[in-house]
């Protein structure tokens, strides 16, 4: 998908994908990533949240005592982000990407496929409730090879929709169950911690499932 239609969505304000609270499914099941706070928060576990935009979910990680890491393309959307987290970035120039950074946040302004694990820095675990569902199937299995290369792996939360492809062409598009499994299988145990059917449907409109599965790093 080119980016364009991205920076399209952004600059005529057509995010029906951008919640306005933080996702129920992230606050129910993220303590399955068994990560603990520290103190002080500089030492927290860093989640990484791949094509953020300027989700409530970076404020209740941060509000929880973590660290949050984004990648996001649209700087419309970070410079949102930040003023809902009513805080003030420091902005940097980092190769091809835009840093933006405040205390326990850095969000990365640009094409996350050329992201590096030298510019991310370390990542202690994912959250993608975003990424894998907004690209088209071309580009899903070079986004899930490029993401296990830049995070060392790490564990995962994913939520992805689940529903017929045809009544919809996306983006969000439909991940099965057997594509989660070719994707990440061979390097993560796979856990379905949830599939619930959608009250009102996808976009109030088609039948659909939402699933969350957990991901751990096979030893």
């Amino acid at each position: 998908m080119h980016p364009d239609f991205w920076y399209e969505r952004w600059q005529s304000n057509q995010i029906g994908f951008h919640l306005l609270e933080a996702n129920p499914l992230l606050v129910k099941h993220f303590y399955a990533l068994n990560l603990t706070p520290k103190t002080p928060k500089k030492n927290s576990p860093r989640v990484f949240l791949p094509l953020c935009g300027k989700t409530l979910d970076i404020a209740w990680l941060l509000a929880q005592g973590y660290q949050v890491v984004g990648a996001e393309l649209s700087q419309i959307a970070v410079e949102d982000l930040f003023i809902q987290l009513n805080l003030t970035p420091k902005i940097t120039q980092n190769s091809d990407f835009i840093h933006f950074s405040s205390a326990n946040i850095d969000i990365f302004v640009g094409d996350i496929f050329k992201l590096t694990p030298k510019i991310l820095g370390k990542v202690d675990a994912i959250y993608d409730r975003a990424a894998l569902v907004a690209l088209p199937d071309e580009m899903r299995k070079a986004y899930t090879a490029h993401l296990l290369a830049l995070t060392n792996k790490a564990p995962q939360l994913l939520i992805c929709f689940e529903y017929d492809q045809n009544l919809h062409v996306g983006p969000p598009f439909s991940i099965s169950a057997d594509e989660v499994r070719k994707h990440y299988q061979t390097q993560h145990d796979l856990t379905l911690l949830s599939s619930e059917s959608m009250t009102d449907g996808l976009k109030g409109k088609f039948p659909a499932t939402e699933q969350v599965w957990l991901l751990t790093p096979k030893s």
